[in-house]
């Protein structure tokens, strides 16, 4: 194959599972309304409850309180879209005909993970604005700037989704563990808040602390210190790069084994 036609290829690969999710979102909209609100009831929670128990201390916090909610519902769509798509096709049995693709199965799962990383940017926008209006809150929102930020920040936790996916695929039923992991990109949007130096290294925690200081300090990209954002850009490339290795690692060790397709 050449090499004009292999680009050609995976740009029809692209297309395909684009349309694909389009056409999920579409035909199933119950499911992706189901998805906004359970979020939205969990933010009403947060902050109705919140507003009871703290009072001004939280309204005082509260624009840091929706930046924070909105990065972890992209974090565990990024998360979710590889991880939870890979063990659901695990128990399906449909897991060998991604394998027989001539792509190979590491690519099919990425683009399927940034195919849905792209519908679960569209969902928590709208769960951000829902969540400004109930609020009376009212955020710096650059999209030159929100947007290359979110989309590093998140991209290390495709790298997580990437590697949780590739165990799925060699241990099959650790959905309890996968789970429990989604509760922790908390501690780490949390980070910031430790003023721990060697936390920017972590996924999500300096994506975490520059998308704060866009959204509500008004901080544009170019006035970010210019170390901030090479170590934005590393993790994130670090961290993907890591997730598709393991997942290399484990997909292949499973076929050697002979347990690809078993559940």
């Amino acid at each position: 194959m050449t090499d004009e036609s292999r680009r050609a290829g995976y740009l029809q690969l692209a297309r395909a599972v684009l349309y694909r999710e389009y056409l999920v979102f579409v035909r199933y909209p119950a499911n992706a309304v189901g998805g906004i609100v359970i979020s939205l009831f969990f933010f009403g929670l947060l902050f109705y409850g919140g507003r009871m128990l703290a009072g001004q201390a939280l309204t005082d916090s509260i624009e840091g309180i929706i930046v924070g909610y909105f990065l972890w519902t992209l974090s565990v769509g990024a998360y979710s879209a590889i991880s939870n798509d890979i063990g659901s096709e695990v128990q399906w049995g449909t897991l060998e005909r991604h394998v027989m693709t001539p792509f190979g199965f590491a690519p099919v799962a990425f683009v399927k993970g940034v195919a849905k990383l792209v519908r679960t940017f569209v969902t928590s926008a709208i769960i951000l604005a829902v969540m400004l209006v109930v609020t009376g809150t009212t955020l710096q929102i650059d999209v030159l700037t929100v947007v290359p930020v979110a989309v590093l920040s998140v991209a290390s936790v495709l790298g997580l989704g990437f590697a949780a996916g590739g165990v799925t695929v060699l241990y099959k039923r650790i959905g309890n563990w996968l789970n429990l992991l989604q509760f922790g990109f908390v501690v780490l949007i949390s980070a910031p808040a430790f003023e721990l130096g060697w936390t920017k290294f972590l996924p999500l925690a300096l994506g975490s602390s520059l998308l704060q200081r866009a959204m509500v300090d008004g901080t544009h990209l170019w006035e970010f210190p210019p170390g901030d954002v090479t170590i934005l850009v590393g993790t994130a490339v670090g961290y993907v790069l890591l997730g598709y290795a393991v997942f290399e690692y484990t997909t292949r060790r499973a076929r050697r084994l002979g347990v690809l397709g078993d559940y």
